[in-house]
């Protein structure tokens, strides 16, 4: 009888610790978590700690605290500038209502397609209002932070809350950088031809005022040396005058002589004069 009595207390000490095993539950600081009975909503739990549930009837779901990322399809949108972007965006989520997020989205994989489909959407409709160079501007962080502000308003009923969106890769299409290239190529050469021009015509302009200005140099180089020429010639003349007014026997010999030597060139000159001419008055021999 104390044998069956103890197989009975075990037993019953059994089922006790097992319905207090299946009564508690632990939420720790990374989770929150759902009770559920028959699958009806009882309660949510957002504090970590030791809960009570009903054993057996009701029934608790986990979910993360942490930010969850998500990695939207790549997408080609349509700027306001009509230029076409890939766009490669990535953005972190995290649950702000347990309840809302299970009745809309029950798990993790099907909220990260969900948002995933509607940052899509709303990138393509806020993009769509900017140009190229407004995404590649410091105005980049403003679009980023209104398709976040339009996500928030969008996915409110969710139970998800969008923290940060970003664009992670932007780039032209193949054949749109294609015809950029060569619309830049095209642009280069046309400044080059320009510049060429210009410097061709400040070089015309230099060697015009170059050539004028050596012009004026050179003319006024040989006004001078006309001038001192003519003090020069002058001086002499003085000097001569004055050097020969000292000796005029001299002096009238002395032009006699530079006559001579500017009749007399050459080999065939021929002179037909008087003997008593005063131009041979020197060739006469001395009494």
């Amino acid at each position: 009888m104390e044998s069956k009595r103890l197989q009975i207390l075990l037993s019953v000490g059994a089922g006790v610790v097992f319905l207090l095993f299946n009564a508690f539950f632990i939420v720790n600081m990374r989770q929150q978590a759902v009770v559920f009975q028959f699958g009806q909503f009882k309660q949510a739990h957002t504090t970590p700690g030791l809960k009570v549930k009903v054993p057996f009837l009701q029934d608790v779901v986990y979910y993360p605290k942490q930010a969850q990322n998500v990695s939207p399809p790549e997408q080609q949108v349509i700027l306001a500038d009509k230029k076409r972007l890939n766009i490669d965006s990535y953005a972190y989520f995290r649950l702000v209502d347990p309840l809302k997020f299970y009745q809309n989205l029950r798990t993790i994989e099907q909220a990260r397609s969900n948002l995933g489909d509607r940052i899509n959407s709303n990138m393509r409709e806020v993009l769509g209002k900017y140009t190229l160079a407004d995404v590649l501007s410091v105005k980049r962080d403003v679009i980023m932070e209104q398709i976040r502000t339009n996500m928030n308003d969008d996915i409110a009923t969710l139970g998800v809350q969008l923290i940060d969106v970003r664009i992670g890769r932007a780039e032209l299409p193949a054949e749109t950088r294609e015809s950029i290239f060569a619309r830049m190529v095209s642009e280069r050469e046309r400044e080059a031809r320009e510049f060429r021009a210009q410097g061709e015509q400040e070089a015309l302009q230099i060697r015009a005022t170059a050539d004028k200005e050596r012009t004026v140099t050179v003319a006024q180089a040989e006004k001078e040396a006309q001038g001192l020429r003519g003090l020069g010639d002058a001086e002499a003349s003085k000097i001569y005058a004055d050097a020969f007014s000292a000796d005029p026997k001299f002096y009238d010999f002395y032009r006699s002589l530079e006559a001579y030597r500017n009749t007399m060139t050459g080999n065939s000159t021929t002179l037909v004069l008087s003997p008593d001419s005063d131009f041979l008055k020197f060739f006469e021999k001395s009494k």
